[in-house]
């Protein structure tokens, strides 16, 4: 077991595509990291580079208390386990298991020790003399996941483990990873583009996109306070609305005046907003803090809008709407709330949980603490 420290890790190929840009992040002994981000954005070239699997273009890498940028994968003390399992087709699934021990010279009979414990600890005792193509998916997965851990690394590196799985079976496989990860407490570092997974796993996440990371913190941190407008519309399904208007003052108060004439009445901001005034912003409102009635005290804070479409989910309602400019928004409703496509409603915002950013993609959320 050993903590993971990145410090400015930097991946430039050679026709100068900067895929990691200058990337820090602790990783802590026994911790379970997700770095999760959409496709192209630098989070498996990171895993690969912790591996040694992708040499590093600048900064460093430690492991325990070793610098690994030298250290050839072998050597990094760490298992892998990939998206496409990369089990050896002609071994049987005892011998999938033993072959990093054999390589490493174990003694036969700890071999067997340690194999039976893995088998056992993952429910594949009854697989072992069978080969990998005689296996259902969710078992190539649990054999992929045995081969790391009867070498008792000191971490373990997923890169996109269960995507490969049905809906179902990866959510079964998500919860057991979980509850693996608490027996094994083994530093792990999850790569996923699933946010689902990432919110699930992860005892922290780390939000990367365009080759940078973007914010690092435990997964209701992450979606309570996104840090800016990238990670507030990447993490939430569905996700986060952002409603165009201008910050303002009205009889005293602090105002979001909407593109279209509404005015939503801000709380609060102990002065924060006061060198924005009057700029374009965006103002961003999780599907579930939107209501057809208004929040206690926040009866001014009402978006006429139409409804074009509703979908029934049985535990809630999403509801897609828009607004008079037509810009277009998502509420999650009550799934016995009485309305229907071409209504045309007033819809309240819960403003003490909405956020205001900066325009542009990875515009700065200015209404979290500085802290």
């Amino acid at each position: 077991m050993a903590k993971v420290f990145l410090k400015d890790v930097q991946k430039v190929y050679d026709n100068g595509f900067a895929a990691v840009k200058g990337a820090s992040l602790d990783i802590a002994d026994k911790e379970f990291m997700v770095i999760v981000g959409p496709s192209g954005c630098g989070k498996t070239t990171t895993l690969r580079m912790i591996a040694g699997l992708e040499e590093i273009s600048g900064g460093t890498i430690t492991i325990g208390s070793r610098v690994v940028n030298d250290v050839p994968p072998k050597d990094r003390d760490i298992a892998m386990v990939f998206q496409n399992y990369a089990l050896y087709p002609h071994m049987t699934v005892f011998q999938n298991l033993a072959f990093s021990l054999k390589l490493r010279k174990y003694p036969k009979a700890e071999i067997k020790k340690r194999v039976s414990e893995v088998a056992e600890m993952l429910d594949i005792s009854s697989q072992l003399d069978k080969k990998p193509k005689a296996l259902s998916g969710g078992q190539r997965q649990r054999v992929a996941l045995g081969r790391a851990i009867v070498r008792n690394p000191a971490a373990f590196l997923f890169d996109e483990p269960l995507s490969n799985l049905d809906a179902k079976l990866r959510v079964t496989t998500r919860a057991e990873l979980k509850a693996l990860h608490r027996r094994l407490n083994t530093t792990s570092i999850y790569v996923t583009h699933d946010q689902a997974e990432a919110m699930t796993l992860g005892d922290r996440i780390c939000v990367m996109y365009n080759g940078e990371i973007q914010q690092v913190a435990a997964p209701m941190e992450v979606y309570d306070k996104p840090v800016n407008r990238f990670v507030a519309g990447f993490l939430g399904t569905p996700p986060m609305n952002f409603l165009k208007g201008k910050i303002s003052s009205s009889d005293g108060k602090n105002v979001f005046i909407l593109t279209d004439g509404d005015i939503v009445e801000l709380k609060n901001d102990n002065g924060q907003l006061k060198s924005y005034m009057e700029k374009e912003m965006v103002l961003g409102v999780r599907p579930e803090h939107f209501t057809v009635e208004p929040f206690a005290g926040q009866s001014n804070n009402g978006i006429k809008s139409q409804v074009n479409v509703v979908e029934p989910l049985g535990d809630r309602k999403d509801v897609y709407m828009s607004s008079r400019s037509g810009q277009k928004f998502i509420a999650n409703l009550d799934p016995h709330t009485a309305i229907d496509v071409d209504h045309q409603v007033t819809m309240y915002i819960d403003i003490n949980k909405a956020h205001i950013f900066e325009p542009g993609e990875t515009g700065k959320n200015i209404t979290i603490s500085k802290n």
